[in-house]
């Protein structure tokens, strides 16, 4: 089963990589040697490949992919706590062994929906809402007290002495920053 020749361009079949005897990995896409760090990259990338022996084609992927985690547990990037590792391993030979990969499935997909939804709110509530309201009032505030102080040079008590239509035309032009910066605080929403 040569899967290597059915990869045609726009093609959304995985990318085959080829796991030779030496260890060499050799992705057939790319026509080059790589390693399991860029396949761990590729992983978190969201790109799909299978990884067959070299001299077989047998699929190796999920021994590939396993020693992927256990690459990442050893550099100290440690996310399966021993008691998960020693809860998982009694399970090996357990009536309730077959329900356990579509558990963990399962599980892992409703935590990237949670994940996914989390961050969506997070940008929601900058970009809309209280947040993002109260964000904007703070910077007009801040802007209306910058303004008085650097827009006509003046002290503010110099400016309570001041003509009214010093006051007119100063009000004018803090209404014109405050629409000035409504509009880019808009823009970046």
């Amino acid at each position: 089963m040569d899967m290597a020749n059915k990869k045609v361009a726009g093609d959304s079949s995985p990318i085959i990589i080829k796991k030779y005897a030496n260890r060499r990995l050799y992705n057939t896409e790319t026509s080059s040697y790589i390693t399991l760090e860029l396949l761990s990259q590729m992983t978190r990338e969201g790109r799909e490949f299978v990884v067959v022996d070299a001299k077989t084609d047998e699929d190796i992927t999920h021994n590939v992919l396993t020693q992927i985690i256990m690459e990442e547990e050893q550099r100290g990037q440690n996310m399966l706590p021993v008691t998960f590792l020693r809860q998982l391993i009694s399970m090996y030979g357990d009536s309730m062994q077959s329900m356990v990969p579509q558990y963990l499935e399962a599980s892992m997909e409703a935590f990237r929906k949670n994940q996914q939804q989390f961050q969506e709110a997070m940008k929601g509530a900058f970009t809309s809402g209280p947040f993002a309201e109260m964000a904007k009032r703070n910077m007009e505030m801040f802007e209306a007290a910058t303004s008085a102080f650097t827009s006509t040079g003046q002290s503010p008590a110099k400016d309570a002495s001041g003509s009214d239509s010093e006051k007119d035309d100063e009000i004018a032009q803090l209404k014109s920053q405050l629409k000035a910066l409504n509009s880019k605080i808009d823009k970046l929403s």
